[in-house]
């Protein structure tokens, strides 16, 4: 990299694209310092620590898929939208895994700027409208919020580790038959059980 004036926000993009060459869990501030060619305590003048620095590309990582995803969505409903939700999140997923590792990470109470709690917010109100399409009320929308991220970040993390390498089946396959389960549950969700909640 060359030689400019450092910024947060330079730092916390360069942080990310470090992040999908070698791994979220290997970002280090000595690694970003080496990579702009700095010793590390010049960093510390934009980044407080090891954390803000995490919680800053999980940051970015959250508003660029919220940003993809709701472009993708424009204009679509129902099975469409489900689709085209999925299709954004799995492709951020794979294009950029270093990033996506970053939206993994606890922000409660350690997101004081409040940037990645926001972004994250805008991807479960852009969940919740697509659910809002199988006229879905809570609690069975929260419910259905929960199984999408879970059955969502399953299978891409399945898919970035390798985890389908030695079935014959193609993913992609696998994939669109996963969405048409989810489409089928969602249009036809079982009502609530008899007894506490």
């Amino acid at each position: 990299m060359t030689r400019e004036r450092l910024t947060a926000q330079r730092l916390t993009r360069a942080a990310a694209e470090l992040a999908d060459e070698i791994g979220f869990a290997n970002v280090t501030v000595s690694a970003l310092a080496r990579a702009f060619a700095v010793k590390p305590a010049a960093l510390y003048s934009h980044v407080r620590d090891l954390q803000d620095l995490r919680v800053r590309v999980a940051a970015l990582a959250l508003a660029e898929l919220a940003d993809r995803a709701a472009s993708a969505l424009a204009g679509r409903a129902g099975k469409d939208a489900l689709v085209a939700f999925a299709g954004a999140y799995r492709g951020y997923a794979k294009e950029h895994p270093g990033r996506y590792a970053a939206m993994q990470i606890e922000l409660d109470g350690i997101d004081p700027r409040g940037e990645a709690a926001q972004a994250a917010r805008r991807h479960a109100e852009m969940t919740r409208a697509i659910l809002r399409g199988y006229r879905l009320a809570e609690p069975d929308q929260t419910d259905a919020v929960r199984m999408l991220h879970g059955t969502f970040h399953g299978f891409v993390s399945l898919e970035i580790a390798g985890g389908f390498r030695h079935t014959p089946r193609l993913v992609d396959a696998s994939w669109s038959r996963t969405l048409d389960a989810l489409h089928a549950v969602l249009t036809d969700w079982p009502p609530p059980e008899a007894g506490p909640r």
